[in-house]
C-alpha cells in the first residue's frame, strides 16, 4: 500500500532526490516531449492520400458496430441476464459455511499493513514520518493484546500474521532504550544456577527421575530466550581440560501466538500441549497481556512438576498498588508458593514462585485447620473468582502497559501546571505574606502638608524628647545616684 497518494512520497517507487538536478531532468524531458510531437506533426502531413482513406473507412466500420451495439436490447433478454445474476449470488451464500460468516461479521478491523522499504534511501523527513506512522501502528497492536482474550488474540495473529511481526519490530526497537532486557536476566540466571548439581540447593530444579531441567517460555516472542539457551550449552558441554562440570540437559519449550521460527509452537498459553508435571521451570517474560492472565497461571500450575519455580517479570507501571503485593497475593491463592520479589530495574519487576509438594500442602492445610484460617483462605479464593467473573483481572489486578504510560503522563503534564497556577492566584496575600514583615499603615512616617498636620507632628516630636528626658534622668537617679537639683544648683553658682 502507498504510504502517501502524492507523487515522489510512495515507498515501493524510486524516491525522487530534490534539487537542482531534478529541475534540470525535468527541462530535458520537456524539451524531448516537445521534439517528438513536431516529429509526429511532420509524419502526419506527409502521409499519402491512399492511407488517409484507409483510415476513414475504418472509423466509419467502427462507428457502424458501435451503433449497433447502442441499439437497445429486447425485455426478454435483460430478464433472463438478471435471473441468472441473483441464482448465481444466491448459489455463493447458500455454499458459503456458516463459520466464514460468522468470522467475517466478529473480524477486527486493523490499520492497513505498511509497506516498509527495502534497501531504498528516504529523505529525513520521510524517515521521520515512516517512525511516527511504524510507533502508532505498534502503540495499536499493544492496545489490543492487552485488552483482549488470548483465545481473540491468537484469532487475530492468525487472520493478521503481519501484525506479530510488526508489534515485535517496535517491541525490540522499545527494548533498546532500557538499561537491561529482562531475557538477558533469566538467561543469566541460568548460568549462575547451573554451577551447582540439579535440584541441589541453589541449583536449577529438574525432573526427579533423569535431573532433565525443562523450561517452557510462554509468550516467547522470536525466542531468543531458546536461542541464547542452546548457544550456553554448547559452549558448556564442549570438552574443557582442567575444569570439571556438572552434567546440565536443559530442554525449552517456546510457545507464542506465531510461528516466527522453528524453535517456536504455535498455542493459546492458557492451554499449551504439554503434560501434567511435565516442566521444572516456567517462564512469563512480560508476556500477562491478556485480560484473562490468570488462566496462563493456572496452566504453569498444571504443567509445573512440584517443587518447579515460576519466574514472572512485568512492568513496574502495570502494577495498581505499585509493589506488586495484590498481584502476588492472587498467585498464592492459585497455589504457588511466593519465594523472592527483585525491584532492582527500573523498568520491570521479577517474581520467583515455586509449586510446593503434596506433603508441604498438606502440613500448610494441617496448620491453617489448627489456627482456623483454612476457612478464611478459601473465601479469599472464592471472593477472587467471583471477582474474575465479573470483571477481567486485565483491567484491575495488572493495568495496561500502554494505557497506562499515555494517561498518567498526560494527566501529569496537564494538571500539574495548572495546579501550580490554581494554588498561587488564590489567596496570594495570606498565603506568602509574613506576619510583621511590613510595617502597619499607621505605624509609618507621613510627610505633613497641611497645617493642622504639622501641629500635630510638632506635638508628637516635643512629647518624645519629654518622654525621652525623663526616662534619662531616671536612669541618672536610679542608677548612678546623681542628685539633679543639686547640680543645677552647681551649675548655677558657677555661672
Amino acid at each position: 500500500m502507498a504510504l502517501f497518494q502524492v507523487d515522489g512520497w510512495n515507498l515501493n517507487e524510486k524516491v525522487a532526490k530534490g534539487g537542482q538536478n531534478q529541475k534540470k531532468s525535468n527541462k530535458k524531458q520537456n524539451r524531448k516531449r516537445k521534439q517528438d510531437e513536431v516529429n509526429l506533426n511532420d509524419i502526419n502531413s506527409t502521409a499519402s492520400p491512399s492511407e488517409d482513406q484507409k483510415n476513414d473507412n475504418e472509423e466509419i466500420r467502427s462507428d457502424n458496430k458501435k451503433e449497433d451495439s447502442d441499439k437497445p436490447e429486447p425485455k426478454s433478454q435483460k430478464k433472463q441476464k438478471l435471473n441468472k445474476k441473483t441464482e448465481d449470488s444466491k448459489k455463493e451464500k447458500e455454499t458459503k459455511p456458516e463459520q466464514q460468516i460468522e468470522q467475517d461479521e466478529t473480524k477486527t478491523s486493523a490499520p492497513p499493513a505498511l509497506d516498509l522499504p527495502v534497501n531504498r534511501k528516504l529523505t529525513p523527513l520521510q524517515q521521520k514520518m515512516m517512525a511516527k506512522l511504524t510507533g502508532s501502528r505498534f502503540r495499536w497492536i499493544n492496545e489490543q493484546l492487552y485488552t483482549i482474550t488470548s483465545e481473540q488474540a491468537l484469532k487475530l495473529i492468525k487472520e493478521q500474521p503481519s501484525l506479530f511481526d510488526e508489534y515485535h519490530d517496535g517491541f525490540r526497537s522499545q527494548v533498546q532504550s532500557w538499561p537491561e532486557n529482562p531475557v538477558d536476566v533469566f538467561v543469566n540466571q541460568i548460568k549462575e544456577r547451573s554451577l551447582r548439581p540439579v535440584n541441589a540447593p541453589g541449583g536449577l530444579p529438574g525432573l526427579p527421575k533423569n535431573k532433565k531441567v525443562v523450561v517452557a517460555d510462554m509468550g516467547c516472542g522470536e525466542a531468543q530466550f531458546s536461542a541464547d539457551i542452546a548457544k550456553f550449552l554448547k559452549e558448556r558441554n564442549g570438552k574443557k581440560k582442567g575444569k570439571k562440570q556438572f552434567p546440565l540437559d536443559i530442554d525449552v519449550h517456546s510457545f507464542d501466538l506465531k510461528k516466527a521460527n522453528e524453535r517456536i509452537t504455535v498455542a493459546d498459553i492458557r492451554n499449551v500441549p504439554l503434560a501434567d508435571n511435565s516442566c521444572t521451570v516456567v517462564i512469563f517474560c512480560l508476556a500477562l497481556m491478556g485480560t484473562n492472565f490468570l488462566d496462563f497461571i493456572q496452566e504453569a500450575y498444571r504443567i509445573l512438576a512440584p517443587r518447579g519455580e515460576l519466574w514472572i517479570a512485568e512492568i513496574k507501571s502495570r502494577f495498581s498498588d505499585k509493589e506488586g503485593e495484590e498481584f502476588t497475593k492472587a498467585l498464592k491463592l492459585l497455589g504457588f508458593f511466593h519465594k523472592k520479589t527483585d525491584n532492582d530495574n527500573k523498568m520491570f519487576t521479577r517474581f520467583e514462585f515455586f509449586k510446593a509438594p503434596a506433603d508441604i500442602i498438606a502440613e500448610r492445610k494441617a496448620k491453617m485447620e489448627r489456627k482456623q484460617r483454612f476457612i478464611e483462605h478459601e473465601d479469599e479464593k472464592e471472593q477472587l473468582e467471583s471477582r474474575r467473573e465479573q470483571t477481567p483481572e486485565g483491567k484491575w489486578l495488572l493495568k495496561p502497559y500502554s494505557l497506562i504510560n499515555n494517561v498518567e503522563k498526560f494527566t501529569f503534564y496537564l494538571m500539574t501546571p495548572i495546579g501550580v497556577m490554581y494554588y498561587v492566584g488564590i489567596d496570594a496575600d495570606k498565603k506568602f505574606n509574613v506576619p510583621g514583615f511590613w510595617p502597619d499603615p499607621e505605624t509609618t512616617n507621613k510627610i505633613p502638608k497641611e497645617r493642622h498636620e504639622i501641629q500635630a507632628e510638632l506635638a508628637r516630636m516635643k512629647k518624645e524628647r519629654l518622654e525621652k528626658r525623663q526616662r534619662l534622668e531616671e536612669k541618672l537617679i536610679n542608677e548612678y545616684g546623681i542628685d539633679l537639683e543639686e547640680e543645677k544648683a552647681k551649675l548655677k553658682g558657677d555661672n
